[in-house]
């Protein structure tokens, strides 16, 4: 019956991975459960690579596709943004992975990420914009920002839903991304054309 189903691809770092978390409360498997709870049967494949930057993710992503998708989740930039590295180099490689999206037909949900301001204003406004700048040129998907759900009203990250690490979210984040990030999910499902 799996074959049946329509399968999703999510490119993405730790966050897709479920870096630090058992194997079922990882994203991908919480995701899962929530489409299959509200009806929407699918299929994500787990292409998380924990570390992973936007440039690790577009040279693997012809890899990450060889077994077919019919939809992509591409959540990557994070590790970028942790080590500093030039906007402009993570935007070319988001579109890369975009390019090569389109040309196979794929529809996309670009999740959105949000720099912190440790880098400077001009660095967190030219990372910011990358995600809805892609998405309204190559006319896909842009998920809010990952972390909202686990945001504080100061813009920090709440430690009761992270781990010890304060990078990435705990068993209680995951569920609360994935309530956030579901319908998108299932608006990207309804753009699959089979």
């Amino acid at each position: 019956m799996a074959a049946d189903l329509p399968k999703v691809l999510a490119l993405g770092d730790s966050l897709t991975a479920g870096y630090g978390l058992p194997p079922e409360d990882g994203f991908v498997p919480r995701l899962s459960g929530w489409l299959a709870a509200q009806g929407a049967q699918a299929v994500v494949v787990n292409a998380g690579v924990s570390g992973d930057t936007t440039a690790g993710g577009a040279a693997r992503l012809e890899w990450s596709l060889s077994e077919g998708a019919d939809a992509m989740i591409v959540n990557l930039g994070g590790n970028d943004m942790l080590r500093g590295l030039p906007p402009a180099e993570a935007r070319a490689n988001l579109t890369k992975i975009l390019e090569v999206a389109k040309a196979k037909g794929l529809p996309v949900l670009l999740v959105r990420l949000l720099a912190p301001g440790n880098y400077g204003p001009d660095y967190k406004a030219e990372f910011d914009a990358i995600y809805p700048d892609l998405a309204a040129q190559f006319g896909v998907l842009l998920s809010p920002v990952y972390f909202a759900p686990i945001a504080t009203a100061d813009g920090g990250l709440d430690p009761a839903f992270m781990q010890a690490d304060g990078i990435h979210p705990n068993r209680e984040g995951v569920a609360r991304i994935v309530e956030a990030l579901g319908p998108e999910v299932i608006a990207l499902l309804a753009q699959i054309k089979r």
